[in-house]
């Protein structure tokens, strides 16, 4: 519902349409009214990239006990048990619920216990419970939430609208006693228009992904750059665990296959890792060979490749048969042969790229966040999920879940007799339009490099220092740039990912030890006691 001042009112704002959001909507749409926003097209984000699946307990012989076991100990001493009960305890309604929505799993010709459901494994599990559509999950997920987000009478659906910031206290007309305690919502960008307009809520839910775009390869689409976590600090937030960014083993290498992830199912169904003379190398890394977790992985990657100096690595499913291989992963099968790999053929060239946020705004088992009406769900929140590393596919199941659980909380805390207090029109009265856009290109280009460089799967105490310098002259730059010139989705992109940047830096200097996807020469060793590292604005 819109008022005559262009400003908007609804009981609940959604920042993000990917799996969380969405989910969050769908329930809180079953009696308040809510506007659910995307920075480009409703499936931009990262749900309609996921190719793996949902991580479940739907095998025979399968346990909860066991995923939360596999869990834990995947998340490196630093996951909330609480928190992956909670979660890992919700997984089987949560596929049932999706396919009572009309998701068409994968089925199996010939189950072994029943369920009817192809399930795969992958790393970290020590049974099959990845449920997929091929190799497309994402895909199938997010058409359906927006096929029910468009058919609800409740949910206005936004796209091309960035936030700029969350509203707080002290944007009231009338200045609040305790400002950044409450969240009225989020003066938001139309890209469209060019034009920065208001939308009030009872309740805010942050569903906005994570901030892989912050590193140089990243398996993310353009739009990870961190933006709720960023707008979370600024009003007040603490974040934790900003370290542990999971860079995933294998992105196709091809100089025009920008972002595409090979999905760990391959692994899961016997394909090997190669190195360029086509011999294997993960044995002599960890004993479960290619299914040992990411960051491991990852790292025996990272350094073959550096101690050969080749620019990639070989992933190789070609031993098994070609009708299993197309059939299972007719994307993969796609894509590569539109760059001339013939997957049921020869190995495809593949290296690490930045892919998943661990850390996040921290929530509780509700969503809420320590500000009064704020929520945090899905890649962006920080649940005690995931610890010092994520377990594949685990990330849906905890955007599925947390989606459901922030909604169920707004519906019986928000009160339809609530008055939402005036605030402050967006001010552009002293700024200009920009004749400098190359500023924010240059810049994005520099933070993108160094965080790499200085920040990527294997760190020193040195190479942060220099990081955190760089982070620091270019936070100055950015800030200024964006108090005098009027407000654009890259520069806000880029303010955001700059400050997120600084809290990854902060974080990873501050953990004096290698755990999990942290992994640092200067401490190469785990502490007795793992500590989560937890960052307060003021």
């Amino acid at each position: 519902m819109a008022e005559k001042n262009g400003g908007h009112i609804f009981d609940v704002l959604v920042l993000g349409s990917g799996a969380a959001g969405l989910t969050a909507a769908l329930k809180a749409s079953e009696n308040l009214s809510v506007a659910v926003l995307s920075k480009g097209k409703l499936s931009a984000g990262c749900t309609n990239w996921a190719q793996g699946g949902i991580a479940a307990v739907l095998e025979k012989g399968d346990t909860v006990e066991s995923h939360i076991q596999d869990t834990l100990v995947a998340g490196a001493g630093l996951c909330d048990p609480e928190a992956v009960r909670f979660i890992v305890e919700r997984g089987a309604e949560a596929v049932s619920k999706l396919i009572r929505m009309g998701v068409k799993f994968s089925k199996d010709d010939a189950p072994e216990d029943g369920y009817g459901y192809h399930l795969t494994r992958e790393g970290g599990h020590s049974h099959r419970r990845v449920i997929h559509v091929a190799d497309a999950t994402g895909k199938a997920l997010q058409r359906t939430l927006e096929r029910h987000a468009k058919k609800s009478d409740n949910i206005s659906l936004y796209e091309h609208h960035i936030a700029v910031d969350l509203i707080t206290g002290r944007h009231l007309k009338r200045a609040a006693s305790a400002p950044g305690k409450i969240c009225y919502g989020a003066y938001v960008l139309n890209t469209k228009t060019g034009q920065v307009e208001a939308f009030r809520a009872k309740a805010v839910v942050l569903a906005t992904g994570g901030a892989s775009k912050v590193y140089l390869y990243t398996s993310n689409p353009d739009g990870s750059s961190g933006d709720g976590i960023a707008m979370a600090w600024r009003a007040g937030c603490r974040v934790a665990n900003m370290e542990f960014n999971q860079f995933h083993p294998t992105c196709l290498y091809h100089p025009d296959a920008k972002s595409f992830l090979i999905t760990e199912a391959l692994r899961g169904e016997g394909a090997r890792l190669l190195l360029p003379g086509g011999k294997p190398f993960m044995t002599r890394f960890d004993k479960r060979g290619e299914l040992a977790p990411r960051d491991i992985v990852a790292r025996a990657i990272d350094h073959e490749m550096k101690r050969l100096g080749t620019e990639h690595i070989y992933l190789d499913i070609s031993h098994k048969d070609p009708d299993f291989i197309i059939g299972h992963f007719p994307t993969i099968y796609r894509r590569c042969l539109d760059y001339g790999i013939d997957i049921t053929a020869e190995p495809i060239p593949v290296v690490p790229a930045a892919h998943y946020t661990c850390g996040g705004v921290m929530s509780d088992l509700n969503g809420r966040t320590e500000i009064a009406g704020l929520y945090a769900v899905g890649e962006c929140a920080h649940t005690g999920l995931h610890g010092a590393n994520r377990m594949a596919s685990n990330s849906l199941l905890e955007c599925l879940v947390m989606g459901e659980a922030a909604a169920s909380d707004i519906l019986e805390k928000v009160s339809e007799d609530r008055k939402l207090p005036a605030i402050r029109p967006w001010d552009e009265s002293r700024v200009t339009d920009s004749d400098e856009e190359v500023v924010v290109s240059h810049n994005w280009g520099e933070l993108r490099r160094f965080m790499w460089d200085y920040v990527g799967i294997v760190r020193t105490d040195k190479r942060l220092e220099r990081a955190k310098r760089r982070a620091d002259l270019l936070a100055l730059e950015i800030e200024e740039y964006y108090s005098n010139f009027r407000v654009t989705g890259d520069l806000l992109e880029l303010r955001n990912l700059v400050t997120v940047a600084a809290l990854i830096i902060r974080s990873a200097q501050l953990r004096e030890e290698s755990r999990g996807l942290h992994y640092t020469l200067t401490y190469p060793e785990s502490a007795p006691k793992a500590k989560d590292t937890v960052l307060v604005p003021w």
